[in-house]
């Protein structure tokens, strides 16, 4: 006997008979599971290749980026090299997308919403149009309404409350829509059963794999897309700034690091993105910081941007500051605290505490932020693809764009409710107000009683 185990399952394979008559294939037992393998490691490979071929086939559909700007744009390009030619296709669309965002922050608080809502209706089609494709559901219309019916629901569950409150405000209106305020939890696991439902009706026989690999991605998806803008948008209620700022640091990253990348990376830094360097990553996350500060200087006293949008749209001329965006006194430390004494001046600078936030918020954009862009790259790897989609030319989808924002609106929210967040006065009593009168009557005793205590009444 061989001692080599290829040539043992070569010969089993070989003195098995095959069945002749179908009285013999109908009583053919199915081998064993352990029987089941690849004879050999190139057997593996085939099957590793054939499973590419397939997803490449998969998803053809799915628009790439060709970096196209129109016959006549493209003619007048057409002299340069590739190389260059991509560079001014990305460098015209970041000065339209960045001319467009600042016009639309311009425009305020609502704006700013409608743009959010719009980003997250278009990165959750590109990312289903994905899963459609590989899945092959595209002859499922009623089961495509479906992702979409899930997208709304989860909105206005994440939603709901808060944006019924903010349009109250704006419009000045006490109790809007109060129905669905006090309802609000009851209304969307309603919404929620009436697709749950709807899906289970719809499950066809053959297709059952499929459908609930796609029920699982939709979700998925949800938990990616909805809940970050969720966090984005709460971002946006505390002040313009918290949301202001992030974004514009994370495009800040983006178009250094590819400057830096592109006059000078030679370092690579990441294998799931065979263009990113070591020179780009550090020279994106050094202009990061530098940008932050200076943004932080310049719009710290400008309430339009600082004040948290419920009080500005109640009053944009007397809004309340907050601390974080008041000047406070710190001591210089030294050997640089000397300068000071020798002009005779006290050793202390004067700067809002929210420069320091700002340090820390750069820094996330410039270390970590990066990471949900190697994350979309791995994802558009996994499935053969090179971009999301083509809405944007020499960037491509809108996914690819926003994939380093998923982890950086997250992080200004939980930076935001750990280190600068205070309970808001208005919205306390509020509820104090939705409860029965002898409770309402045992807090103001209680709140009398303490304030009595620490020498304020």
């Amino acid at each position: 006997m061989s001692d080599q185990p290829g040539e043992e399952q070569t010969a089993e394979v070989r003195q098995r008979r095959v069945p002749d008559s179908p009285e013999e294939k109908k009583h053919l037992k199915a081998p064993e599971r352990d029987d089941v393998r690849p004879t050999s490691d190139e057997s593996d490979m085939d099957a590793v290749m054939q499973d590419d071929d397939r997803l490449e086939r998969l998803t053809k559909s799915i628009p790439q980026d060709k970096g196209s700007l129109g016959e006549f744009a493209d003619s007048m390009l057409e002299s340069l090299p590739p190389r260059w030619r991509n560079w001014v296709v990305r460098g015209l669309f970041t000065v339209i997308m960045i001319s467009t965002f600042t016009f639309i922050v311009n425009r305020g608080a609502t704006w700013l919403m409608f743009l959010v809502f719009l980003i997250q209706f278009k990165c959750f089609q590109e990312i289903i149009s994905i899963g459609l494709a590989v899945y092959r559901l595209y002859d499922f219309p009623w089961f495509r309404a479906l992702s979409w019916y899930f997208l709304l629901t989860s909105n206005y569950f994440f939603f709901g409350e808060s944006l019924i409150d903010y349009w109250g405000i704006v419009l000045k209106k006490d109790n809007f829509l109060h129905f669905l305020v006090a309802y609000h939890r009851l209304v969307s696991f309603a919404l929620y059963c009436i697709g749950f439902v709807s899906f289970v009706l719809s499950l066809r026989k053959g297709y059952y794999m499929r459908q609930f690999s796609l029920f699982a991605w939709t979700h998925l998806t949800l938990l990616l897309i909805v809940s970050q803008s969720f966090f984005i948008i709460q971002n946006i209620f505390q002040g313009l700034i918290w949301f202001l700022a992030p974004v514009a640091m994370i495009i800040c990253c983006d178009v250094m690091s590819y400057m830096f990348g592109f006059f000078w990376g030679k370092t690579p830094l990441i294998k799931l993105s065979p263009k990113k360097t070591w020179e780009g990553f550090i020279g994106g996350a050094f202009s990061t910081v530098i940008f932050g500060i200076l943004l932080s200087l310049a719009l710290y006293n400008r309430p339009f941007f600082v004040c948290p949008v419920q009080h500005y749209q109640t009053d944009s001329s007397n809004c309340t500051i907050p601390l974080a965006f008041q000047l406070q006194d710190y001591p210089v430390p030294r050997p640089f605290s000397f300068v000071y004494k020798i002009l005779r001046k006290e050793p202390t600078v004067q700067l809002c505490p929210f420069v320091f936030h700002s340090i820390a918020l750069s820094l996330f954009a410039s270390i970590l932020g990066p990471f949900g862009g190697f994350f979309a790259s791995g994802f558009k790897r996994a499935f053969k693809i090179k971009d999301f989609g083509d809405v944007i030319p020499g960037h491509g989808g809108l996914m690819d764009r926003f994939d380093c924002q998923l982890l950086m609106g997250t992080f200004v929210m939980v930076y935001i409710h750990s280190f600068i967040r205070v309970p808001d006065a208005s919205k306390l009593i509020k509820q104090i107000m939705t409860l029965e009168p002898n409770e309402q009557l045992d807090i103001f005793n209680l709140l009398k009683s303490e304030l009595s205590k620490t020498g304020l009444l």
